[in-house]
């Protein structure tokens, strides 16, 4: 069965070309980027028309990803490819075994309603910031901040598209 669009999870962005042998430095956004960039791991790409890309090889350079991909030789050939991002198919992310844990990109585009039934909007983002984790919702065109924490979000129902919040007094208030 085919992807649907948007079932995609982006794994890495392409840099600047390394050297003159058609190598480039990739900014990795995987937690496993020995796993998605090991030789042979093929890539799809955004925008589509820059791949798919065949991973030949890849190392650390100064703490730094480096890949060379298989039919780029010299480093013009790969410097239209900076910027390119690297992209997987959803489905190919490990499962995660605890109920209680999701990959943001589940949650996005969730539709987020009160406890009692009530719409208020899409998640649009996730944000993690000074060890707390948001939704971003958008309500009445408004983008608010709901902390992730089971008292406020007690239910996430990826499969059923949607996300219960038992706002406190006063969150879309500001």
């Amino acid at each position: 069965m085919a992807e649907e669009p948007g079932e995609f999870v982006v794994v890495g962005r392409i840099g600047p070309a390394r050297g003159v042998r058609g190598d480039v430095f990739v900014e990795p956004w995987t937690d496993s980027p020995a796993e998605r960039f090991a030789a042979g791991a093929v890539l799809r790409t955004e925008p589509s028309e820059a791949g798919p890309l065949t991973v030949e090889w890849s190392n650390l350079a100064g703490g730094k990803l480096v890949v060379h991909f298989a039919g780029f030789e010299g480093r013009e050939a790969v410097e239209a490819l900076r910027g390119v991002r690297l992209v997987i198919p959803a489905s190919a992310r490990p499962p995660i075994e605890d109920p209680d844990e999701f990959y943001d990109t589940d949650l996005v585009r969730l539709q987020a309603r009160t406890v009692s039934g009530d719409p208020l909007g899409p998640v649009t983002d996730v944000l993690h910031a000074g060890g707390v984790t948001y939704l971003v919702v958008s309500v009445d065109g408004r983008d608010r901040l709901v902390p992730f924490v089971s008292a406020i979000v007690p239910t996430v129902d990826v499969p059923g598209g949607f996300v219960s919040i038992d706002p406190p007094e006063g969150l879309f208030d500001l």
